[in-house]
């Protein structure tokens, strides 16, 4: 196996930097594309077989160090008790917001049964992928999840997320409780179906302060990370924005803490503490640019990282859907490259 993904995760040594993108299975290549055309979103996400297909359509073509199973952040949610929509255009709806305490309490604390279909693409996914890279699996952290629940799709301000947290903390706390509890089983469910290594995505925390993530987060993403610790395999942290509450995440867990790209990522690991791994932090949009600002950036965030065991390259957040394939295979070789050892 290409184990460099795993070997960054806990900070051993590797002959070149390892890397992967968010959302690499996506609208940026054709044969999504081409699948997508076809099925709708929760299809694919409910369907292994198709799942995995896509999960491995950037591994066939890319020589990325890690594959990501394709799913979604808010697949809980329905088997919870919302109604979830894929909107065209708008982005996810949910129909039935959670806005006040008898909501919250109306949501059921679901074992993970109702989303073995997940597990099932993970099994399909390493077979099919039979040792070339490791198999990452993800969840969407209770934040993000919440902010989704309650605001009924995405959202400028948070307004009815910092309403109840501010209103009704106990509300609050009680939905938190529930997200942990239901992602604490489904990750551990993706484990051992064969993921090899998970992300927590808290794409929305970055709207907090340090004080408030502290309260009103940190202790739920903290008994997440502490369930999954015998799990024995790499968990990764990733929050977007997040500038200001590095350190109270790398409190809250994780073995690798993802880094967006408004911060130095030399600067960011110094918050985390050079004792945890790193993941980033390439601005999408840079892949846009031409290729010498692309390998311009990609040396300034290799020089930041200065040859540390404990870097995996990726984006500061998922890949655009017109971004052009080619930049995205020159990134890589870039990487791959200008970083062996």
């Amino acid at each position: 196996m290409n184990d460099r993904f795993l070997r960054a995760c806990r900070r051993e040594p590797v002959d070149c930097t390892p890397v992967w993108f968010m959302r690499q299975a996506g609208r940026y290549m054709s044969e999504y594309r081409t699948l997508r055309a076809k099925h709708s979103i929760l299809e694919m996400c409910k369907t292994p077989e198709l799942a995995a297909q896509v999960t491995l359509q950037p591994i066939d073509r890319f020589p990325l160090d890690a594959a990501i199973i394709f799913a979604d952040i808010l697949l809980p949610l329905e088997p919870m008790g919302l109604t979830l929509e894929f909107a065209a255009g708008e982005g996810p709806v949910i129909h039935n917001p959670v806005r006040d305490r008898a909501a919250v309490d109306r949501l059921k604390v679901i074992d993970g049964d109702e989303l073995d279909y997940v597990a099932e693409a993970i099994r399909q996914t390493r077979r099919a992928l039979d040792g070339r890279v490791p198999l990452i699996g993800f969840a969407g952290a209770p934040f993000t999840l919440a902010s989704y629940a309650i605001e009924g799709g995405g959202s400028r301000n948070y307004l009815h997320t910092k309403q109840m947290m501010y209103g009704d903390p106990t509300a609050w706390h009680r939905l938190m409780d529930k997200f942990a509890s239901v992602l604490t089983g489904y990750l551990r469910r993706q484990i051992k179906a064969g993921a090899q290594a998970i992300q927590l995505f808290d794409s929305w925390v970055g709207c907090l302060s340090a004080g408030d993530y502290a309260e009103y987060v940190k202790p739920h993403v903290q008994r997440i990370f502490d369930g999954l610790t015998r799990e024995g395999v790499p968990m990764i942290h990733f929050g977007t924005g997040t500038t200001a509450i590095l350190r109270q995440m790398r409190e809250a867990g994780g073995d690798v803490i993802g880094i967006d790209w408004r911060v130095h990522l030399d600067e960011a690991w110094s918050m985390v503490g050079h004792d945890r791994a790193v993941q980033g932090n390439l601005d999408p949009l840079v892949l846009f640019a031409p290729l010498h600002e692309i390998e311009r950036r990609v040396e300034d965030i290799l020089r930041r990282a200065g040859g540390r065991s404990g870097h995996i390259f990726n984006l500061g957040h998922g890949i655009l859907p017109t971004t052009p394939v080619d930049h995205v295979a020159a990134t890589i070789d870039m990487v791959h490259k200008l970083s062996q050892r």
